[in-house]
């Protein structure tokens, strides 16, 4: 990685080891990126989630900010939060410049979450939908495209290192709603959204190691989750992009 690194401006982390690994994966990984960016003088700016802050009171009035402690309690929260810790212990030191950039939920073309292409393909299909947790609970997401705008500028504005930034999102949508949405934009009217029951997914988890690794994060979907992105609105002016846009193109796209 340093050689590859040598001469860059800024080295962009966002890779994704497989889920049921990030314990083993993830300390190598983030170590061989924060030592490239040491020795190359480039900027690193991780691609990072919610996991860090663990379960709490995430509603409208408590919703997660930046300054939210890193209290998580399961094991990929915690290797989330250490490697946030180790890249900013070298950015106090002196030894490089850091930022990371934290998003919920991923919402749009392509994009591999709880509202996701392998859900949004049955909504344009007519198809019912079964959720994690409670169908219910106000949940923010976060539009892919905006991802990467906030990237772009942690690593070229000396504004953004030493610290880590929520990207810019919209107003909390539960997933009933969120998947409402995309049904009317797809055309299809309203599709059945079911939950997933506690006791089908724990035996789900015996034969399969992604769902037995969902059980640690259930509570984001089980509880309100709304993250809060005013920091990053304010220092950058950044705007996120209009739901019924995000809702629209990621209805849109159909199967190859």
């Amino acid at each position: 990685m340093a050689r590859l690194a040598k001469g860059a401006a800024v080295i962009y982390n966002c890779v994704n080891p497989a889920y049921h690994r990030w314990p083993a994966d993830w300390p190598p990984i983030a170590a061989s990126l924060l030592g490239a960016a040491e020795r190359s003088g480039a900027v690193l700016v991780t691609l990072s989630n919610l996991y860090g802050y663990g379960p709490g009171r995430y509603d409208e009035t408590h919703p997660m900010t930046e300054a939210t402690p890193l209290a998580a309690t399961g094991r990929k929260g915690r290797v989330r939060a250490r490697m946030w810790q180790d890249a900013l212990d070298a950015h106090q030191a002196g030894r490089v410049r850091v930022a990371e950039v934290r998003a919920s939920d991923f919402v749009g073309p392509g994009a591999q979450s709880a509202l996701g292409e392998r859900v949004v393909r049955r909504v344009r299909q007519g198809k019912s939908v079964s959720v994690l947790g409670r169908a219910d609970r106000p949940h923010t997401w976060t539009f892919t495209d905006d991802v990467a705008r906030m990237l772009v500028v942690a690593g070229t504005d000396p504004r953004a290192w030493g610290r880590a930034w929520h990207v810019p999102s919209n107003e909390p949508r539960s997933q009933r709603e969120a998947l409402g949405d995309l049904a009317r934009a797809a055309g299809v009217g309203q599709v059945r959204v079911g939950e997933i029951p506690p006791v089908v997914l724990h035996g789900m988890g015996l034969v399969w190691p992604l769902m037995r690794e969902l059980r640690e994060t259930e509570y984001q979907f089980r509880d309100d989750f709304i993250m809060d992105s005013s920091a990053a609105e304010t220092t950058f002016g950044l705007k996120p992009t209009p739901w019924e846009k995000i809702i629209a193109v990621t209805a849109s796209r159909r199967d190859r």
